[in-house]
């Protein structure tokens, strides 16, 4: 599939947005599947963003990224908001359509999943309780995509009870919020542990949990990638529990975006995946 008579440009829409690993992760599929084009970085001020979105198409691109933080903005700015992105509350991709108007979708969830099997190919969301640490944006896909799966009890724990009880009450599903003082108490029993917040992210400090009362079998799942292991899965990986870091998940929502503006579903390769931790 290629175009000679199309330059083909998607990017990626953030402030700040030059750290985002995006760009080598799809100009590597760009070159890989002899496409000719490119995917830009583009820094955007928030009270730029609706100018920027609707520049797009006059500029020929086939789409956009949406990073912090304009996720949620872009919402109320796209033409068209796939169901999925309406639930997480959250656009990270943009499509351009042929008559100029932009479909905002969501593919965290997807991504999310799908680098859960990659590393534990016998993962079931319903196999037992999960814990979910953190009530934001990434929480919110990280819900969402459990619930899809079937997941039949998540105990969903936030700093602030009333904001984990609200999303827990928007959501619906098999969710039950509890308050930062039962964080550890959530853990019994549970068959799988995901830190959605950003605490063990380079420059935070790491996630308070202690995780003595965390069944060994349970996978450990954190959504950060930078570091690939945070405070949080050493110590799980000490204690002997399977980990997963948040790397899968920036790879796989990447593929269903890629195949959105460039009509190739692309695959996540070891190569791919080497030459991303190599710059993480």
């Amino acid at each position: 599939m290629t175009h000679p008579d199309h330059f083909l440009l998607a990017g990626v829409m953030g402030d700040p947005v030059m750290h985002s690993r995006s760009p080598k992760l799809h100009n590597y599929w760009l070159g890989k599947y002899g496409l000719t084009g490119t995917y830009v970085p583009l820094a955007i001020k928030a009270e730029h963003l609706r100018a920027a979105l609707r520049a797009l198409p006059a500029l020929g691109f086939s789409g956009c990224n949406l990073t912090i933080p304009h996720k949620e903005a872009a919402l109320a700015i796209v033409d068209k908001v796939d169901p999925l992105a309406r639930r997480i509350g959250a656009v990270n991709c943009i499509v351009v359509a042929a008559d100029g108007s932009l479909a905002g979708q969501n593919h965290d969830a997807f991504g999310y999943i799908e680098s859960v099997r990659e590393a534990q190919p016998k993962w079931r969301a319903d196999a037992g309780p999960i814990a979910v640490i953190g009530a934001g944006g990434g929480a919110r896909a990280v819900l969402v995509s459990l619930i899809d799966q079937g997941a039949r009890e998540i105990r969903l724990v936030n700093r602030t009870l009333a904001r984990g009880k609200a999303l827990a009450g928007e959501l619906g599903g098999p969710i039950t919020a509890l308050g930062w003082g039962e964080r550890e108490a959530a853990l019994e029993g549970a068959a799988m542990l995901v830190n959605a917040t950003n605490q063990g992210m380079v420059g935070e400090p790491p996630l308070d949990l202690a995780l003595d009362a965390l069944p060994v079998s349970a996978l450990v799942s954190d959504i950060i990638y930078i570091p690939r292991e945070t405070a949080l899965l050493a110590a799980a990986r000490e204690r002997g529990n399977p980990t997963v870091n948040g790397l899968g998940m920036l790879l796989h929502q990447a593929r269903p975006a890629f195949h959105a503006w460039f009509g190739i579903m692309p695959e996540v390769t070891p190569q791919l995946r080497a030459m991303i931790e190599a710059t993480t």
